[in-house]
């Protein structure tokens, strides 16, 4: 069993998953960070947050973005937020706790007058929120600090879930795309390892796992991929093939770690072999006693 047909194309496909996913992911991270996509999403998450839709709203957090709290890579000089150079992917809790406080303050650092200032807050929804958080802390600063930081984690929580969200998307269309260009079908893959399951020993699994996208893209090649000479555009509208795309694209969903899991499993049952028989005990015969 350990060395059959099934596990030999099992291997082949999961190391097509894996590979399709590792290639899909690395081009959604250059995609992501060259059009600073997390920056992004932070800022609409911050906006939603802080209800920075009006003028006001603006306002405030242009000043957690000009606090080197919030945003150290910053000049602290922005006089609009799309001149905020170097936007920050991420915020710490209380970097953001603590940078809020100091943009809703009119003295910096009187502490004693934070509720007076909260009272300032021209937007009411927000206004009212930190009321709250105030009254329930009983103007204790550090309380207060620590309910903000609470809250700003509970709003990424749905930021990163977005992000996730679109990334997942982003990651289907990429890998998609890559099943279509160099014809990864995994229905084709199937029946030409099952038939020929000796292609998978062209594959090098050593240290997968740690396998960067040009190996991982070299490998793909050794397997059954790919258009050959014959294309022809009516091959794009195959229902087999479009199927075995999604299928392909579908899979490299669960991620490459996922997949490279499975696979050192696999390889690890491949290399165990069938255990052979334990020899049956040995009859040891006491010597006769002399009389």
């Amino acid at each position: 069993m350990f060395n059959s047909t099934v596990l030999e194309v099992a291997i082949g496909l999961i190391f097509c998953y894996a590979s399709v996913a590792l290639i899909a992911s690395s081009v959604y991270e250059a995609m992501a960070s060259w059009l600073n996509l997390r920056s992004k999403t932070l800022m609409t998450g911050l906006t939603e947050l802080l209800n920075a839709k009006s003028d006001a709203g603006r306002d405030l957090l242009l000043r957690i973005y000009n606090d080197a709290l919030a945003h150290p890579a910053g000049d602290g000089e922005a006089a609009t937020l799309a001149a905020v150079k170097n936007k920050p992917a991420y915020i710490p809790s209380k970097s953001f706790a603590l940078a809020l406080i100091h943009s809703i303050q009119k003295t910096p650092d009187d502490f004693n007058n934070l509720g007076s200032d909260i009272a300032a807050i021209k937007d009411e929804q927000l206004r009212q929120l930190l009321q709250k958080l105030h009254q329930k802390t009983l103007g204790n600063f550090h309380a207060f600090q620590h309910e903000l930081a609470t809250w700003f984690d509970q709003g990424m929580g749905r930021v990163s879930g977005a992000y996730k969200k679109q990334s997942q998307i982003w990651c289907f269309i990429i890998a998609f795309s890559l099943a279509v260009g160099f014809n990864i079908d995994s229905i084709h893959l199937f029946k030409t390892l099952w038939l020929h399951p000796a292609t998978i020993a062209q594959l090098n699994l050593t240290g997968a796992s740690q396998m960067l996208v040009d190996d991982a893209y070299v490998q793909l090649k050794t397997l059954p991929v790919g258009w050959g000479d014959s294309f022809e555009v009516r091959m794009l509208f195959k229902p087999s093939s479009i199927i075995g795309w999604l299928v392909t694209a579908s899979a490299s969903l669960f991620g490459a770690p996922f997949w490279f899991d499975i696979l050192k499993i696999l390889v690890r049952l491949r290399g165990t072999g069938t255990k052979p028989e334990g020899e049956p005990p040995q009859r040891t015969t006491e010597p006769e006693a002399r009389g």
